[in-house]
């Protein structure tokens, strides 16, 4: 499926999705207490979807893959910070919260890091860098290779002795 907008992406929604979350975990009084760890894991949480934002948006695969490892980057860094939070007693109240949160934040990261993977071994250069020409030169590439297989596979079938068995 091709995505027109990173609003439509899963693993975006998701990001969004962990962020609000987060947000409202970190109305709990145990954030309250003087240091930066509520601004921190808020905006480590937003940085994710942010970051799958800008990189989408960015219009080269190069980039957008940059843009995808920072994400998630900021994936283990929300989940560091939900492991931190965890160990303190005052923080007793929200462990089921906390341990959902972190099974998000691994979704997430498990997301990006199947799309990078996939991006890195494209020959897509990205929407930027996409022509009339080249667009039409990679759906023919694409076209011919998809009968490449279905003829292969029609062959199996017709002349099976032709294939033996792999083990």
């Amino acid at each position: 499926m091709k995505y027109e907008r990173f609003e439509d992406l899963p693993v975006w929604k998701a990001a969004i999705e962990l962020a609000h979350k987060i947000y409202i975990m970190t109305k709990d009084g145990f954030f309250s207490q003087a240091g930066d760890l509520k601004s921190q894991i808020r905006r480590a949480a937003l940085s994710i979807s942010n970051n799958i934002a800008e990189g989408f948006e960015r219009g080269t695969t190069d980039e957008l893959i940059y843009f995808l490892y920072i994400a998630r980057g900021s994936a283990g860094e929300t989940r560091s910070m939900l492991s931190f939070t965890e160990r303190f007693p005052d923080a007793e109240n929200l462990k089921s919260q906390i341990s959902d949160l972190k099974k998000m934040g691994e979704s997430c990261s498990r997301q990006i890091r199947t799309w990078a993977d996939s991006l890195q071994n494209t020959d897509i250069q990205g929407q930027r860098h996409l022509t009339e020409r080249s667009r039409f030169t990679y759906e023919a590439k694409k076209r011919r290779e998809a009968f490449e297989l279905k003829l292969k596979d029609m062959t199996r079938q017709a002349r099976p002795q032709d294939y033996p068995e792999e083990d």
